[in-house]
């Protein structure tokens, strides 16, 4: 196939578009990640320590979020279409090193993207038919979680010593929590009675509006409370509800650093832990002093808070550094997480961390899924990604999911089929120059 696109829809598109000229000045924002440095805590932990499901669902997430990088890229195109040239400005979010191109992460999933080459030569790349479809629902199902991602978002306000938070930050956590792509100019107007938006010299924040007493409480107190059957509603104070707690069968109680060993979890230090009371995240916490037990068990609350707001639980661990003063958690906070395994699992799969809150897991699965997780599998299953991964042992900047990233030649561990026989890519040239040298960074577009 030579002129002509296996497909009719993206053919006609192209046909319409005629002899245009295409502008490719790319409008997208790109700036570097802040990384988090690894310590040595992590990298040196037993194996024993890893959790293999959750390093799994940690390999399904990289995968899952590398896709929607490409998706979210082409819905921002007129028609939903773009020369396949000018997507290799995603290439150091998808991991793609020279020699691989952006053209091999578009070709292991024929069923979500289509390429086909114009009159002209120049290869496009576009959605097909079901991711099409796919992106109609999602917007669909965004609009419907509106109003509970507001509520969280507006509890992290109540729960921010200033009660505002920068929008920008707040960004950060938008595929996570399932806000809608443009809820900066549409919150404001849909929701004046939660929040407002400030102009500082730094930059825009949401402030906090109204303090609703029924937000003021935890998602670790709704539970106690249905279990109890009781529906009073008490002002945020001290709290002394344990934290549910949750170890692998092959789970010991040591690991090594620098020549020593510690203890993950001792059963006197994990009783009297849970036996402290700490504030509840919800009230006023400057009088602490950072260090006390009481302060570090109301930095586990927090935590254990912002988790539950996520749609899968698990958030990449920079975005929690964004927030050590808003929320008032201490400096090393990683060493915190490591601290209370059990509670946070850490995984160090690739060059950034992700945390899990270990209760909501059940192996490699969610154990309560709301209707955006349910649709983020059936776009993973398009992607024809399986994931048969080996080596979840080996801990390096590299993992066994970029070899569906890179397009390798594993193909029995993914087991798919390229439905371009005709070897529609192998005349796509994309020069050097192309690729820019940018951080690596989990979110391509900064709403």
């Amino acid at each position: 196939m030579h002129a002509t696109c296996s497909r009719n829809r993206l053919s006609e598109l192209l046909r319409c578009r005629g002899q245009r000229p295409w502008q490719c000045q790319c409008p997208y924002q790109l700036s570097p990640a802040r990384g988090m440095t690894r310590g040595r805590s992590v990298k040196e932990r037993s194996k024993k320590k890893r959790v293999h499901a959750l390093e799994a669902a940690t390999e399904r997430w990289k995968v899952l979020s590398k896709v929607l990088t490409v998706v979210d890229a082409l819905k921002k195109e007129e028609e939903h279409v773009t020369p396949l040239k000018r997507l290799e400005i995603l290439r150091p979010q998808l991991g793609l090193v020279k020699p691989h191109k952006v053209a091999h992460f578009v070709r292991r999933s024929p069923n979500l993207f289509e390429v086909c080459r114009d009159s002209r030569g120049v290869m496009w790349a576009g959605l097909s038919p079901k991711a099409e479809a796919l992106v109609e629902e999602e917007a669909r199902l965004l609009e419907e979680h509106s109003a509970t991602a507001a509520q969280y978002v507006t509890r992290m306000l109540m729960m921010s010593v200033d009660r505002r938070l920068a929008i920008d930050k707040i960004a950060h956590f938008r595929r996570d929590m399932g806000l809608p792509h443009d809820f900066r100019a549409r919150w404001v107007h849909m929701f004046p009675e939660q929040f407002r938006l400030v102009r500082l010299e730094d930059g825009e924040y949401l402030e906090l509006a109204s303090w609703n007493p029924n937000w003021a409480v935890t998602e670790l107190e709704k539970k106690a409370a249905a279990s109890a059957g009781d529906a009073n509603v008490s002002p945020p104070g001290e709290l002394s509800l344990p934290f549910p707690m949750k170890f692998p069968p092959n789970f010991t109680s040591y690991y090594r650093f620098q020549g020593k060993a510690h203890h993950y979890v001792k059963t006197g230090n994990t009783e009297q832990f849970q036996k402290v009371t700490y504030l509840s995240p919800y009230a006023e916490a400057k009088g602490l002093t950072p260090g006390s037990p009481e302060f570090d068990k109301r930095a586990v609350a927090v935590m254990h808070e912002i988790l539950s707001f996520m749609l899968e639980k698990r958030l990449v661990t920079d975005h929690l550094t964004h927030f050590r003063r808003e929320f008032v958690m201490p400096q090393k906070l990683m060493r915190l997480l490591l601290k209370h395994y059990g509670i946070f699992y850490v995984s160090e799969r690739g060059k950034r961390f992700s945390v899990f809150l270990t209760e909501a897991y059940d192996g490699t699965e969610l154990i309560e899924k709301c209707p955006l997780v349910l649709w983020r599998e059936k776009l993973l299953q398009l992607t024809g990604y399986r994931g048969k991964m080996k080596n979840l042992g080996k801990f390096d900047a590299s993992s066994d999911s970029d070899d569906y990233l890179l397009g390798g030649d594993d193909d029995a561990v993914l087991d798919i089929e390229s439905e371009n026989p005709d070897g529609i890519l192998d005349g796509c040239s994309i020069s050097d120059d192309s690729e820019m040298d940018l951080g690596d960074t989990d979110e391509f577009c900064r709403d």
